[in-house]
Formats: C-alpha cells, sequence, structure tokens
C-alpha cells in the first residue's frame, strides 16, 4: 500500500478516531497523543491482510486509550478540586448530516456525561462510548477487546445502568439553549440578580474546574442561593480586555470568555425543563488550549 494512500485512509477515518479517543479520555491532548500513536502502528503494521481498515484503527486507538486512561487515574486521584473534561469544539458539520446522530455524538461527548464516565472502568468505558456513540455491532466490539460477547453485552448493560442513573435528560434543542445561556450572561453581566435567579432550578449545582491554578471553587455548590450570588460577584470582577463569544462547545452553546484575547474561562450550563440545572466553568489554563483558536 503506498504511503500517500496510508496517510489517505487514516485521514479519512481520523474524525473517528480522534471521537474514540476524547470520550476515553475527557482531554484533547491526551486524545491526539493517542491518535498519533495509532498513527505510528498503522503506517508500521504489515496491512496485506486488513480487510477493514476502520474497525482495524478503531481497535488499536481503543487499546491505547484504555492503557493511556489507566496511567492518567492516579494523576486525576490527585487533581486540586472537581474535575471537568477538557472543552472542545464540537460542530459535527455536514458529515453528520442526520439529527438523531448528531445527538447522540454531542450527549456522550456532554460535560455531564464525560463526568460520569470517569467512574466506570476503563473497559466499561469503552464498550460504551464504542456502543453508544459510534453504534459498533456488540460481536465486533468483543473482537476490538478480545472478550466475549456476552461479556461485552454485560459491560454495556452496567454502564449504560450507570451512566442513566447518574445523569437527567437535559433539554437538547440547540436554539432554545443558546436562547437561555445568552439570557443567563445578559442577567448575570447585567446586574440582575433577580432574573439570573429566575433562570437557575432550585437545586441548581456549580462545578468548577481550576486545578488549583486559578480561581474557583474547590468544593461543588449547590442550591439556587449559593450558586446565584457566587456567578453574581464573579460577573462584576473585572477581566483584563475581556471579551465573551458564545460558541457550540462539547455539543451545546458556551461561554468563552478571553482575557488580552488568550482563553481565561469556558462555562456552559445544563437545562432542563426550561431552567438551568447545572453550570460548569474551567479555568485550568492547561485546559484550555483547544479552544485558543476558536
Amino acid at each position: 500500500m503506498a504511503t500517500d494512500t496510508l496517510t489517505d485512509v487514516f485521514e479519512e477515518h481520523r474524525p473517528v478516531l480522534t471521537g474514540v479517543a476524547y470520550r476515553m479520555l475527557g482531554r484533547a491532548a491526551d486524545a491526539e497523543d493517542v491518535v498519533q500513536e495509532a498513527w505510528l502502528r498503522w503506517s508500521a503494521q504489515q496491512r496485506d491482510e486488513v480487510r477493514e481498515p476502520r474497525g482495524y484503527l478503531v481497535r488499536i486507538t481503543t487499546r491505547l486509550a484504555i492503557d493511556r486512561l489507566r496511567h492518567v487515574q492516579s494523576r486525576r486521584e490527585a487533581y486540586v478540586g472537581p474535575w471537568l473534561p477538557e472543552p472542545i469544539a464540537t460542530d459535527f458539520g455536514p458529515a453528520v448530516p442526520d439529527t438523531a446522530e448528531r445527538a447522540v455524538l454531542a450527549e456522550t461527548v456532554s460535560f455531564a456525561v464525560l463526568v460520569v464516565m470517569e467512574s466506570l472502568s476503563p473497559l466499561e468505558r469503552a464498550v460504551f462510548v464504542l456502543r453508544e456513540a459510534f453504534g459498533f455491532p456488540y460481536g465486533e466490539i468483543a473482537t476490538m477487546l478480545e472478550r466475549s460477547e456476552a461479556a461485552v453485552r454485560q459491560l454495556a448493560r452496567r454502564a449504560r445502568k450507570h451512566v442513566e442513573e447518574r445523569t437527567h435528560r437535559h433539554d437538547v434543542d440547540p436554539a432554545a439553549c443558546r436562547d437561555l445561556t445568552e439570557r443567563f450572561l445578559a442577567a448575570a453581566s447585567g446586574g440582575d440578580l433577580g432574573e439570573l435567579l429566575k433562570l437557575l432550578a432550585p437545586d441548581v449545582r456549580l462545578v468548577g474546574d481550576s486545578g488549583g491554578k486559578a480561581r474557583a471553587p474547590l468544593r461543588v455548590l449547590e442550591s439556587v442561593d449559593k450558586v446565584g450570588r457566587f456567578l453574581f460577584a464573579v460577573a462584576h470582577q473585572p477581566v483584563p480586555d475581556a471579551e465573551i463569544r458564545v460558541l457550540e462547545l462539547n455539543g451545546a452553546p458556551a461561554l468563552l470568555v478571553l482575557s488580552g484575547g488568550k482563553p481565561d474561562t469556558v462555562m456552559q450550563v445544563e437545562i432542563q425543563d426550561g431552567r438551568i440545572t447545572c453550570v460548569y466553568i474551567v479555568r485550568n489554563p492547561d485546559k484550555l488550549g483547544a479552544v485558543a483558536s476558536l
């Protein structure tokens, strides 16, 4: 197989490989490392017997991601404060025209689901990602993971049950989410605490990720009063040369706050029944690299 053909085949499947790796690891940098290692193995492998490159490449990527996940778990146990995924842009574009498929891809890359997946075992997480996000058949997943199909089905049931029990059905209408996100921004920045509180559900939560490298709550805030007053105070803290953009990150509208042209904060809200049920804030500078060029 010619080198240019090797590259073409790999690049054709790169979006799927990156999608698998990111959902497995929650970090764009880690996902890129895994995909690069998959390329090195692909380019060095004898491929005369490779009948289906997509499955072969996904298998390599998944196994590498499982190994990387086991390596980074100890690092996350020592993480300062709550852990959130690294925000990434998720404009699926014309490659995913089907509305139902887009909804599934968006949900499986959401902050809520990725946080819950942190409590799955590496194998459970791999099965969940391959089955729920990308629709691989159980038999094919079994081959990829060198497990029996019965074992894979059991892993899938356990993972799905775990995720469903710990996440709530939230609104996924992009227009409605964007509208509420913009109203949220207007209320917070405009000094209207009363209007801000109206947008929050009574049991709203706020999860801030700074890694100890920026100002953010080191514990999850709960209740409309605590969350509302924290957001109100944050909105009125001066940010040098501030610029705020509304864009799609992790499958939903988000606020990107720039300071002097550099990413300072990503904020995203989770919505249910027209009210904000959770606010996610990422301020760890190590996790803002993927949005720096947006």
